[in-house]
């Protein structure tokens, strides 16, 4: 559960950093004062992602460094475990907050994230192998795991929790986490407006 524990925390950072907090301020016009700016639609969406994955970090964090203690995770101190567990946290929290910033980019209703987040949750949640391994699944949710980014992160923490694994256990889903959170920021980029 220390997994999806992880995941979770920094999931809903990204719920509020990169969708409530977004629309709340267009709602209100605060964005109109950085849009005002000569900023590039390229520095904006990574400022304001890169922010968010900063909080998500910081979430992230917390609750890696109680959970492991509380559940007694070996050797949690071990330096290359902790770079490794960073940069897990890292590239997560860069991907959830794309993510979610690309599904809220063009929205301006500030009800519309509160509304979808619930099932986004579920979605996400439940099939990445948090609560259930995913070797267990039947197949269409087996197939579902397979495009849920929530899946790699909690594979990737397990194997560094609870398996010890090291650089060799993260590095494929490192990898989808990184790309997908490429696409997802040059999609951000696309559909982000540059005007008031």
């Amino acid at each position: 559960m220390l997994a999806g524990s992880i995941s979770l925390s920094i999931f809903v950072t990204a719920m509020i950093g990169g969708g409530i907090t977004f629309i709340d301020d267009k709602a209100r016009g605060l964005h109109e004062g950085y849009l005002s700016t000569p900023l590039s639609k390229v520095d904006l969406v990574l400022g304001l992602i890169g922010s968010g994955a900063i909080k998500g970090l910081m979430a992230g964090l917390v609750i890696t460094v109680i959970g492991g203690l509380i559940a007694g995770i070996p050797q949690l101190w071990e330096p290359l475990r902790l770079l490794y567990l960073v940069l897990v946290l890292a590239v997560t929290s860069l991907s959830m907050l794309s993510f979610m910033f690309l599904l809220m980019v063009r929205v301006s209703d500030p009800l519309v994230p509160r509304a979808i987040f619930g099932v986004l949750n579920t979605l996400l949640f439940f099939p990445s192998g948090a609560v259930y391994p995913t070797a267990g699944f039947p197949v269409w949710l087996r197939a579902m795991s397979f495009v849920d980014p929530f899946t790699y992160v909690v594979e990737a923490l397990k194997n560094l929790l609870l398996k010890d694994t090291g650089f060799a256990g993260i590095r494929l889903d490192l990898a989808i986490l990184t790309g997908f959170s490429a696409a997802l920021i040059a999609g951000c980029i696309l559909l982000f407006k540059r005007q008031i």
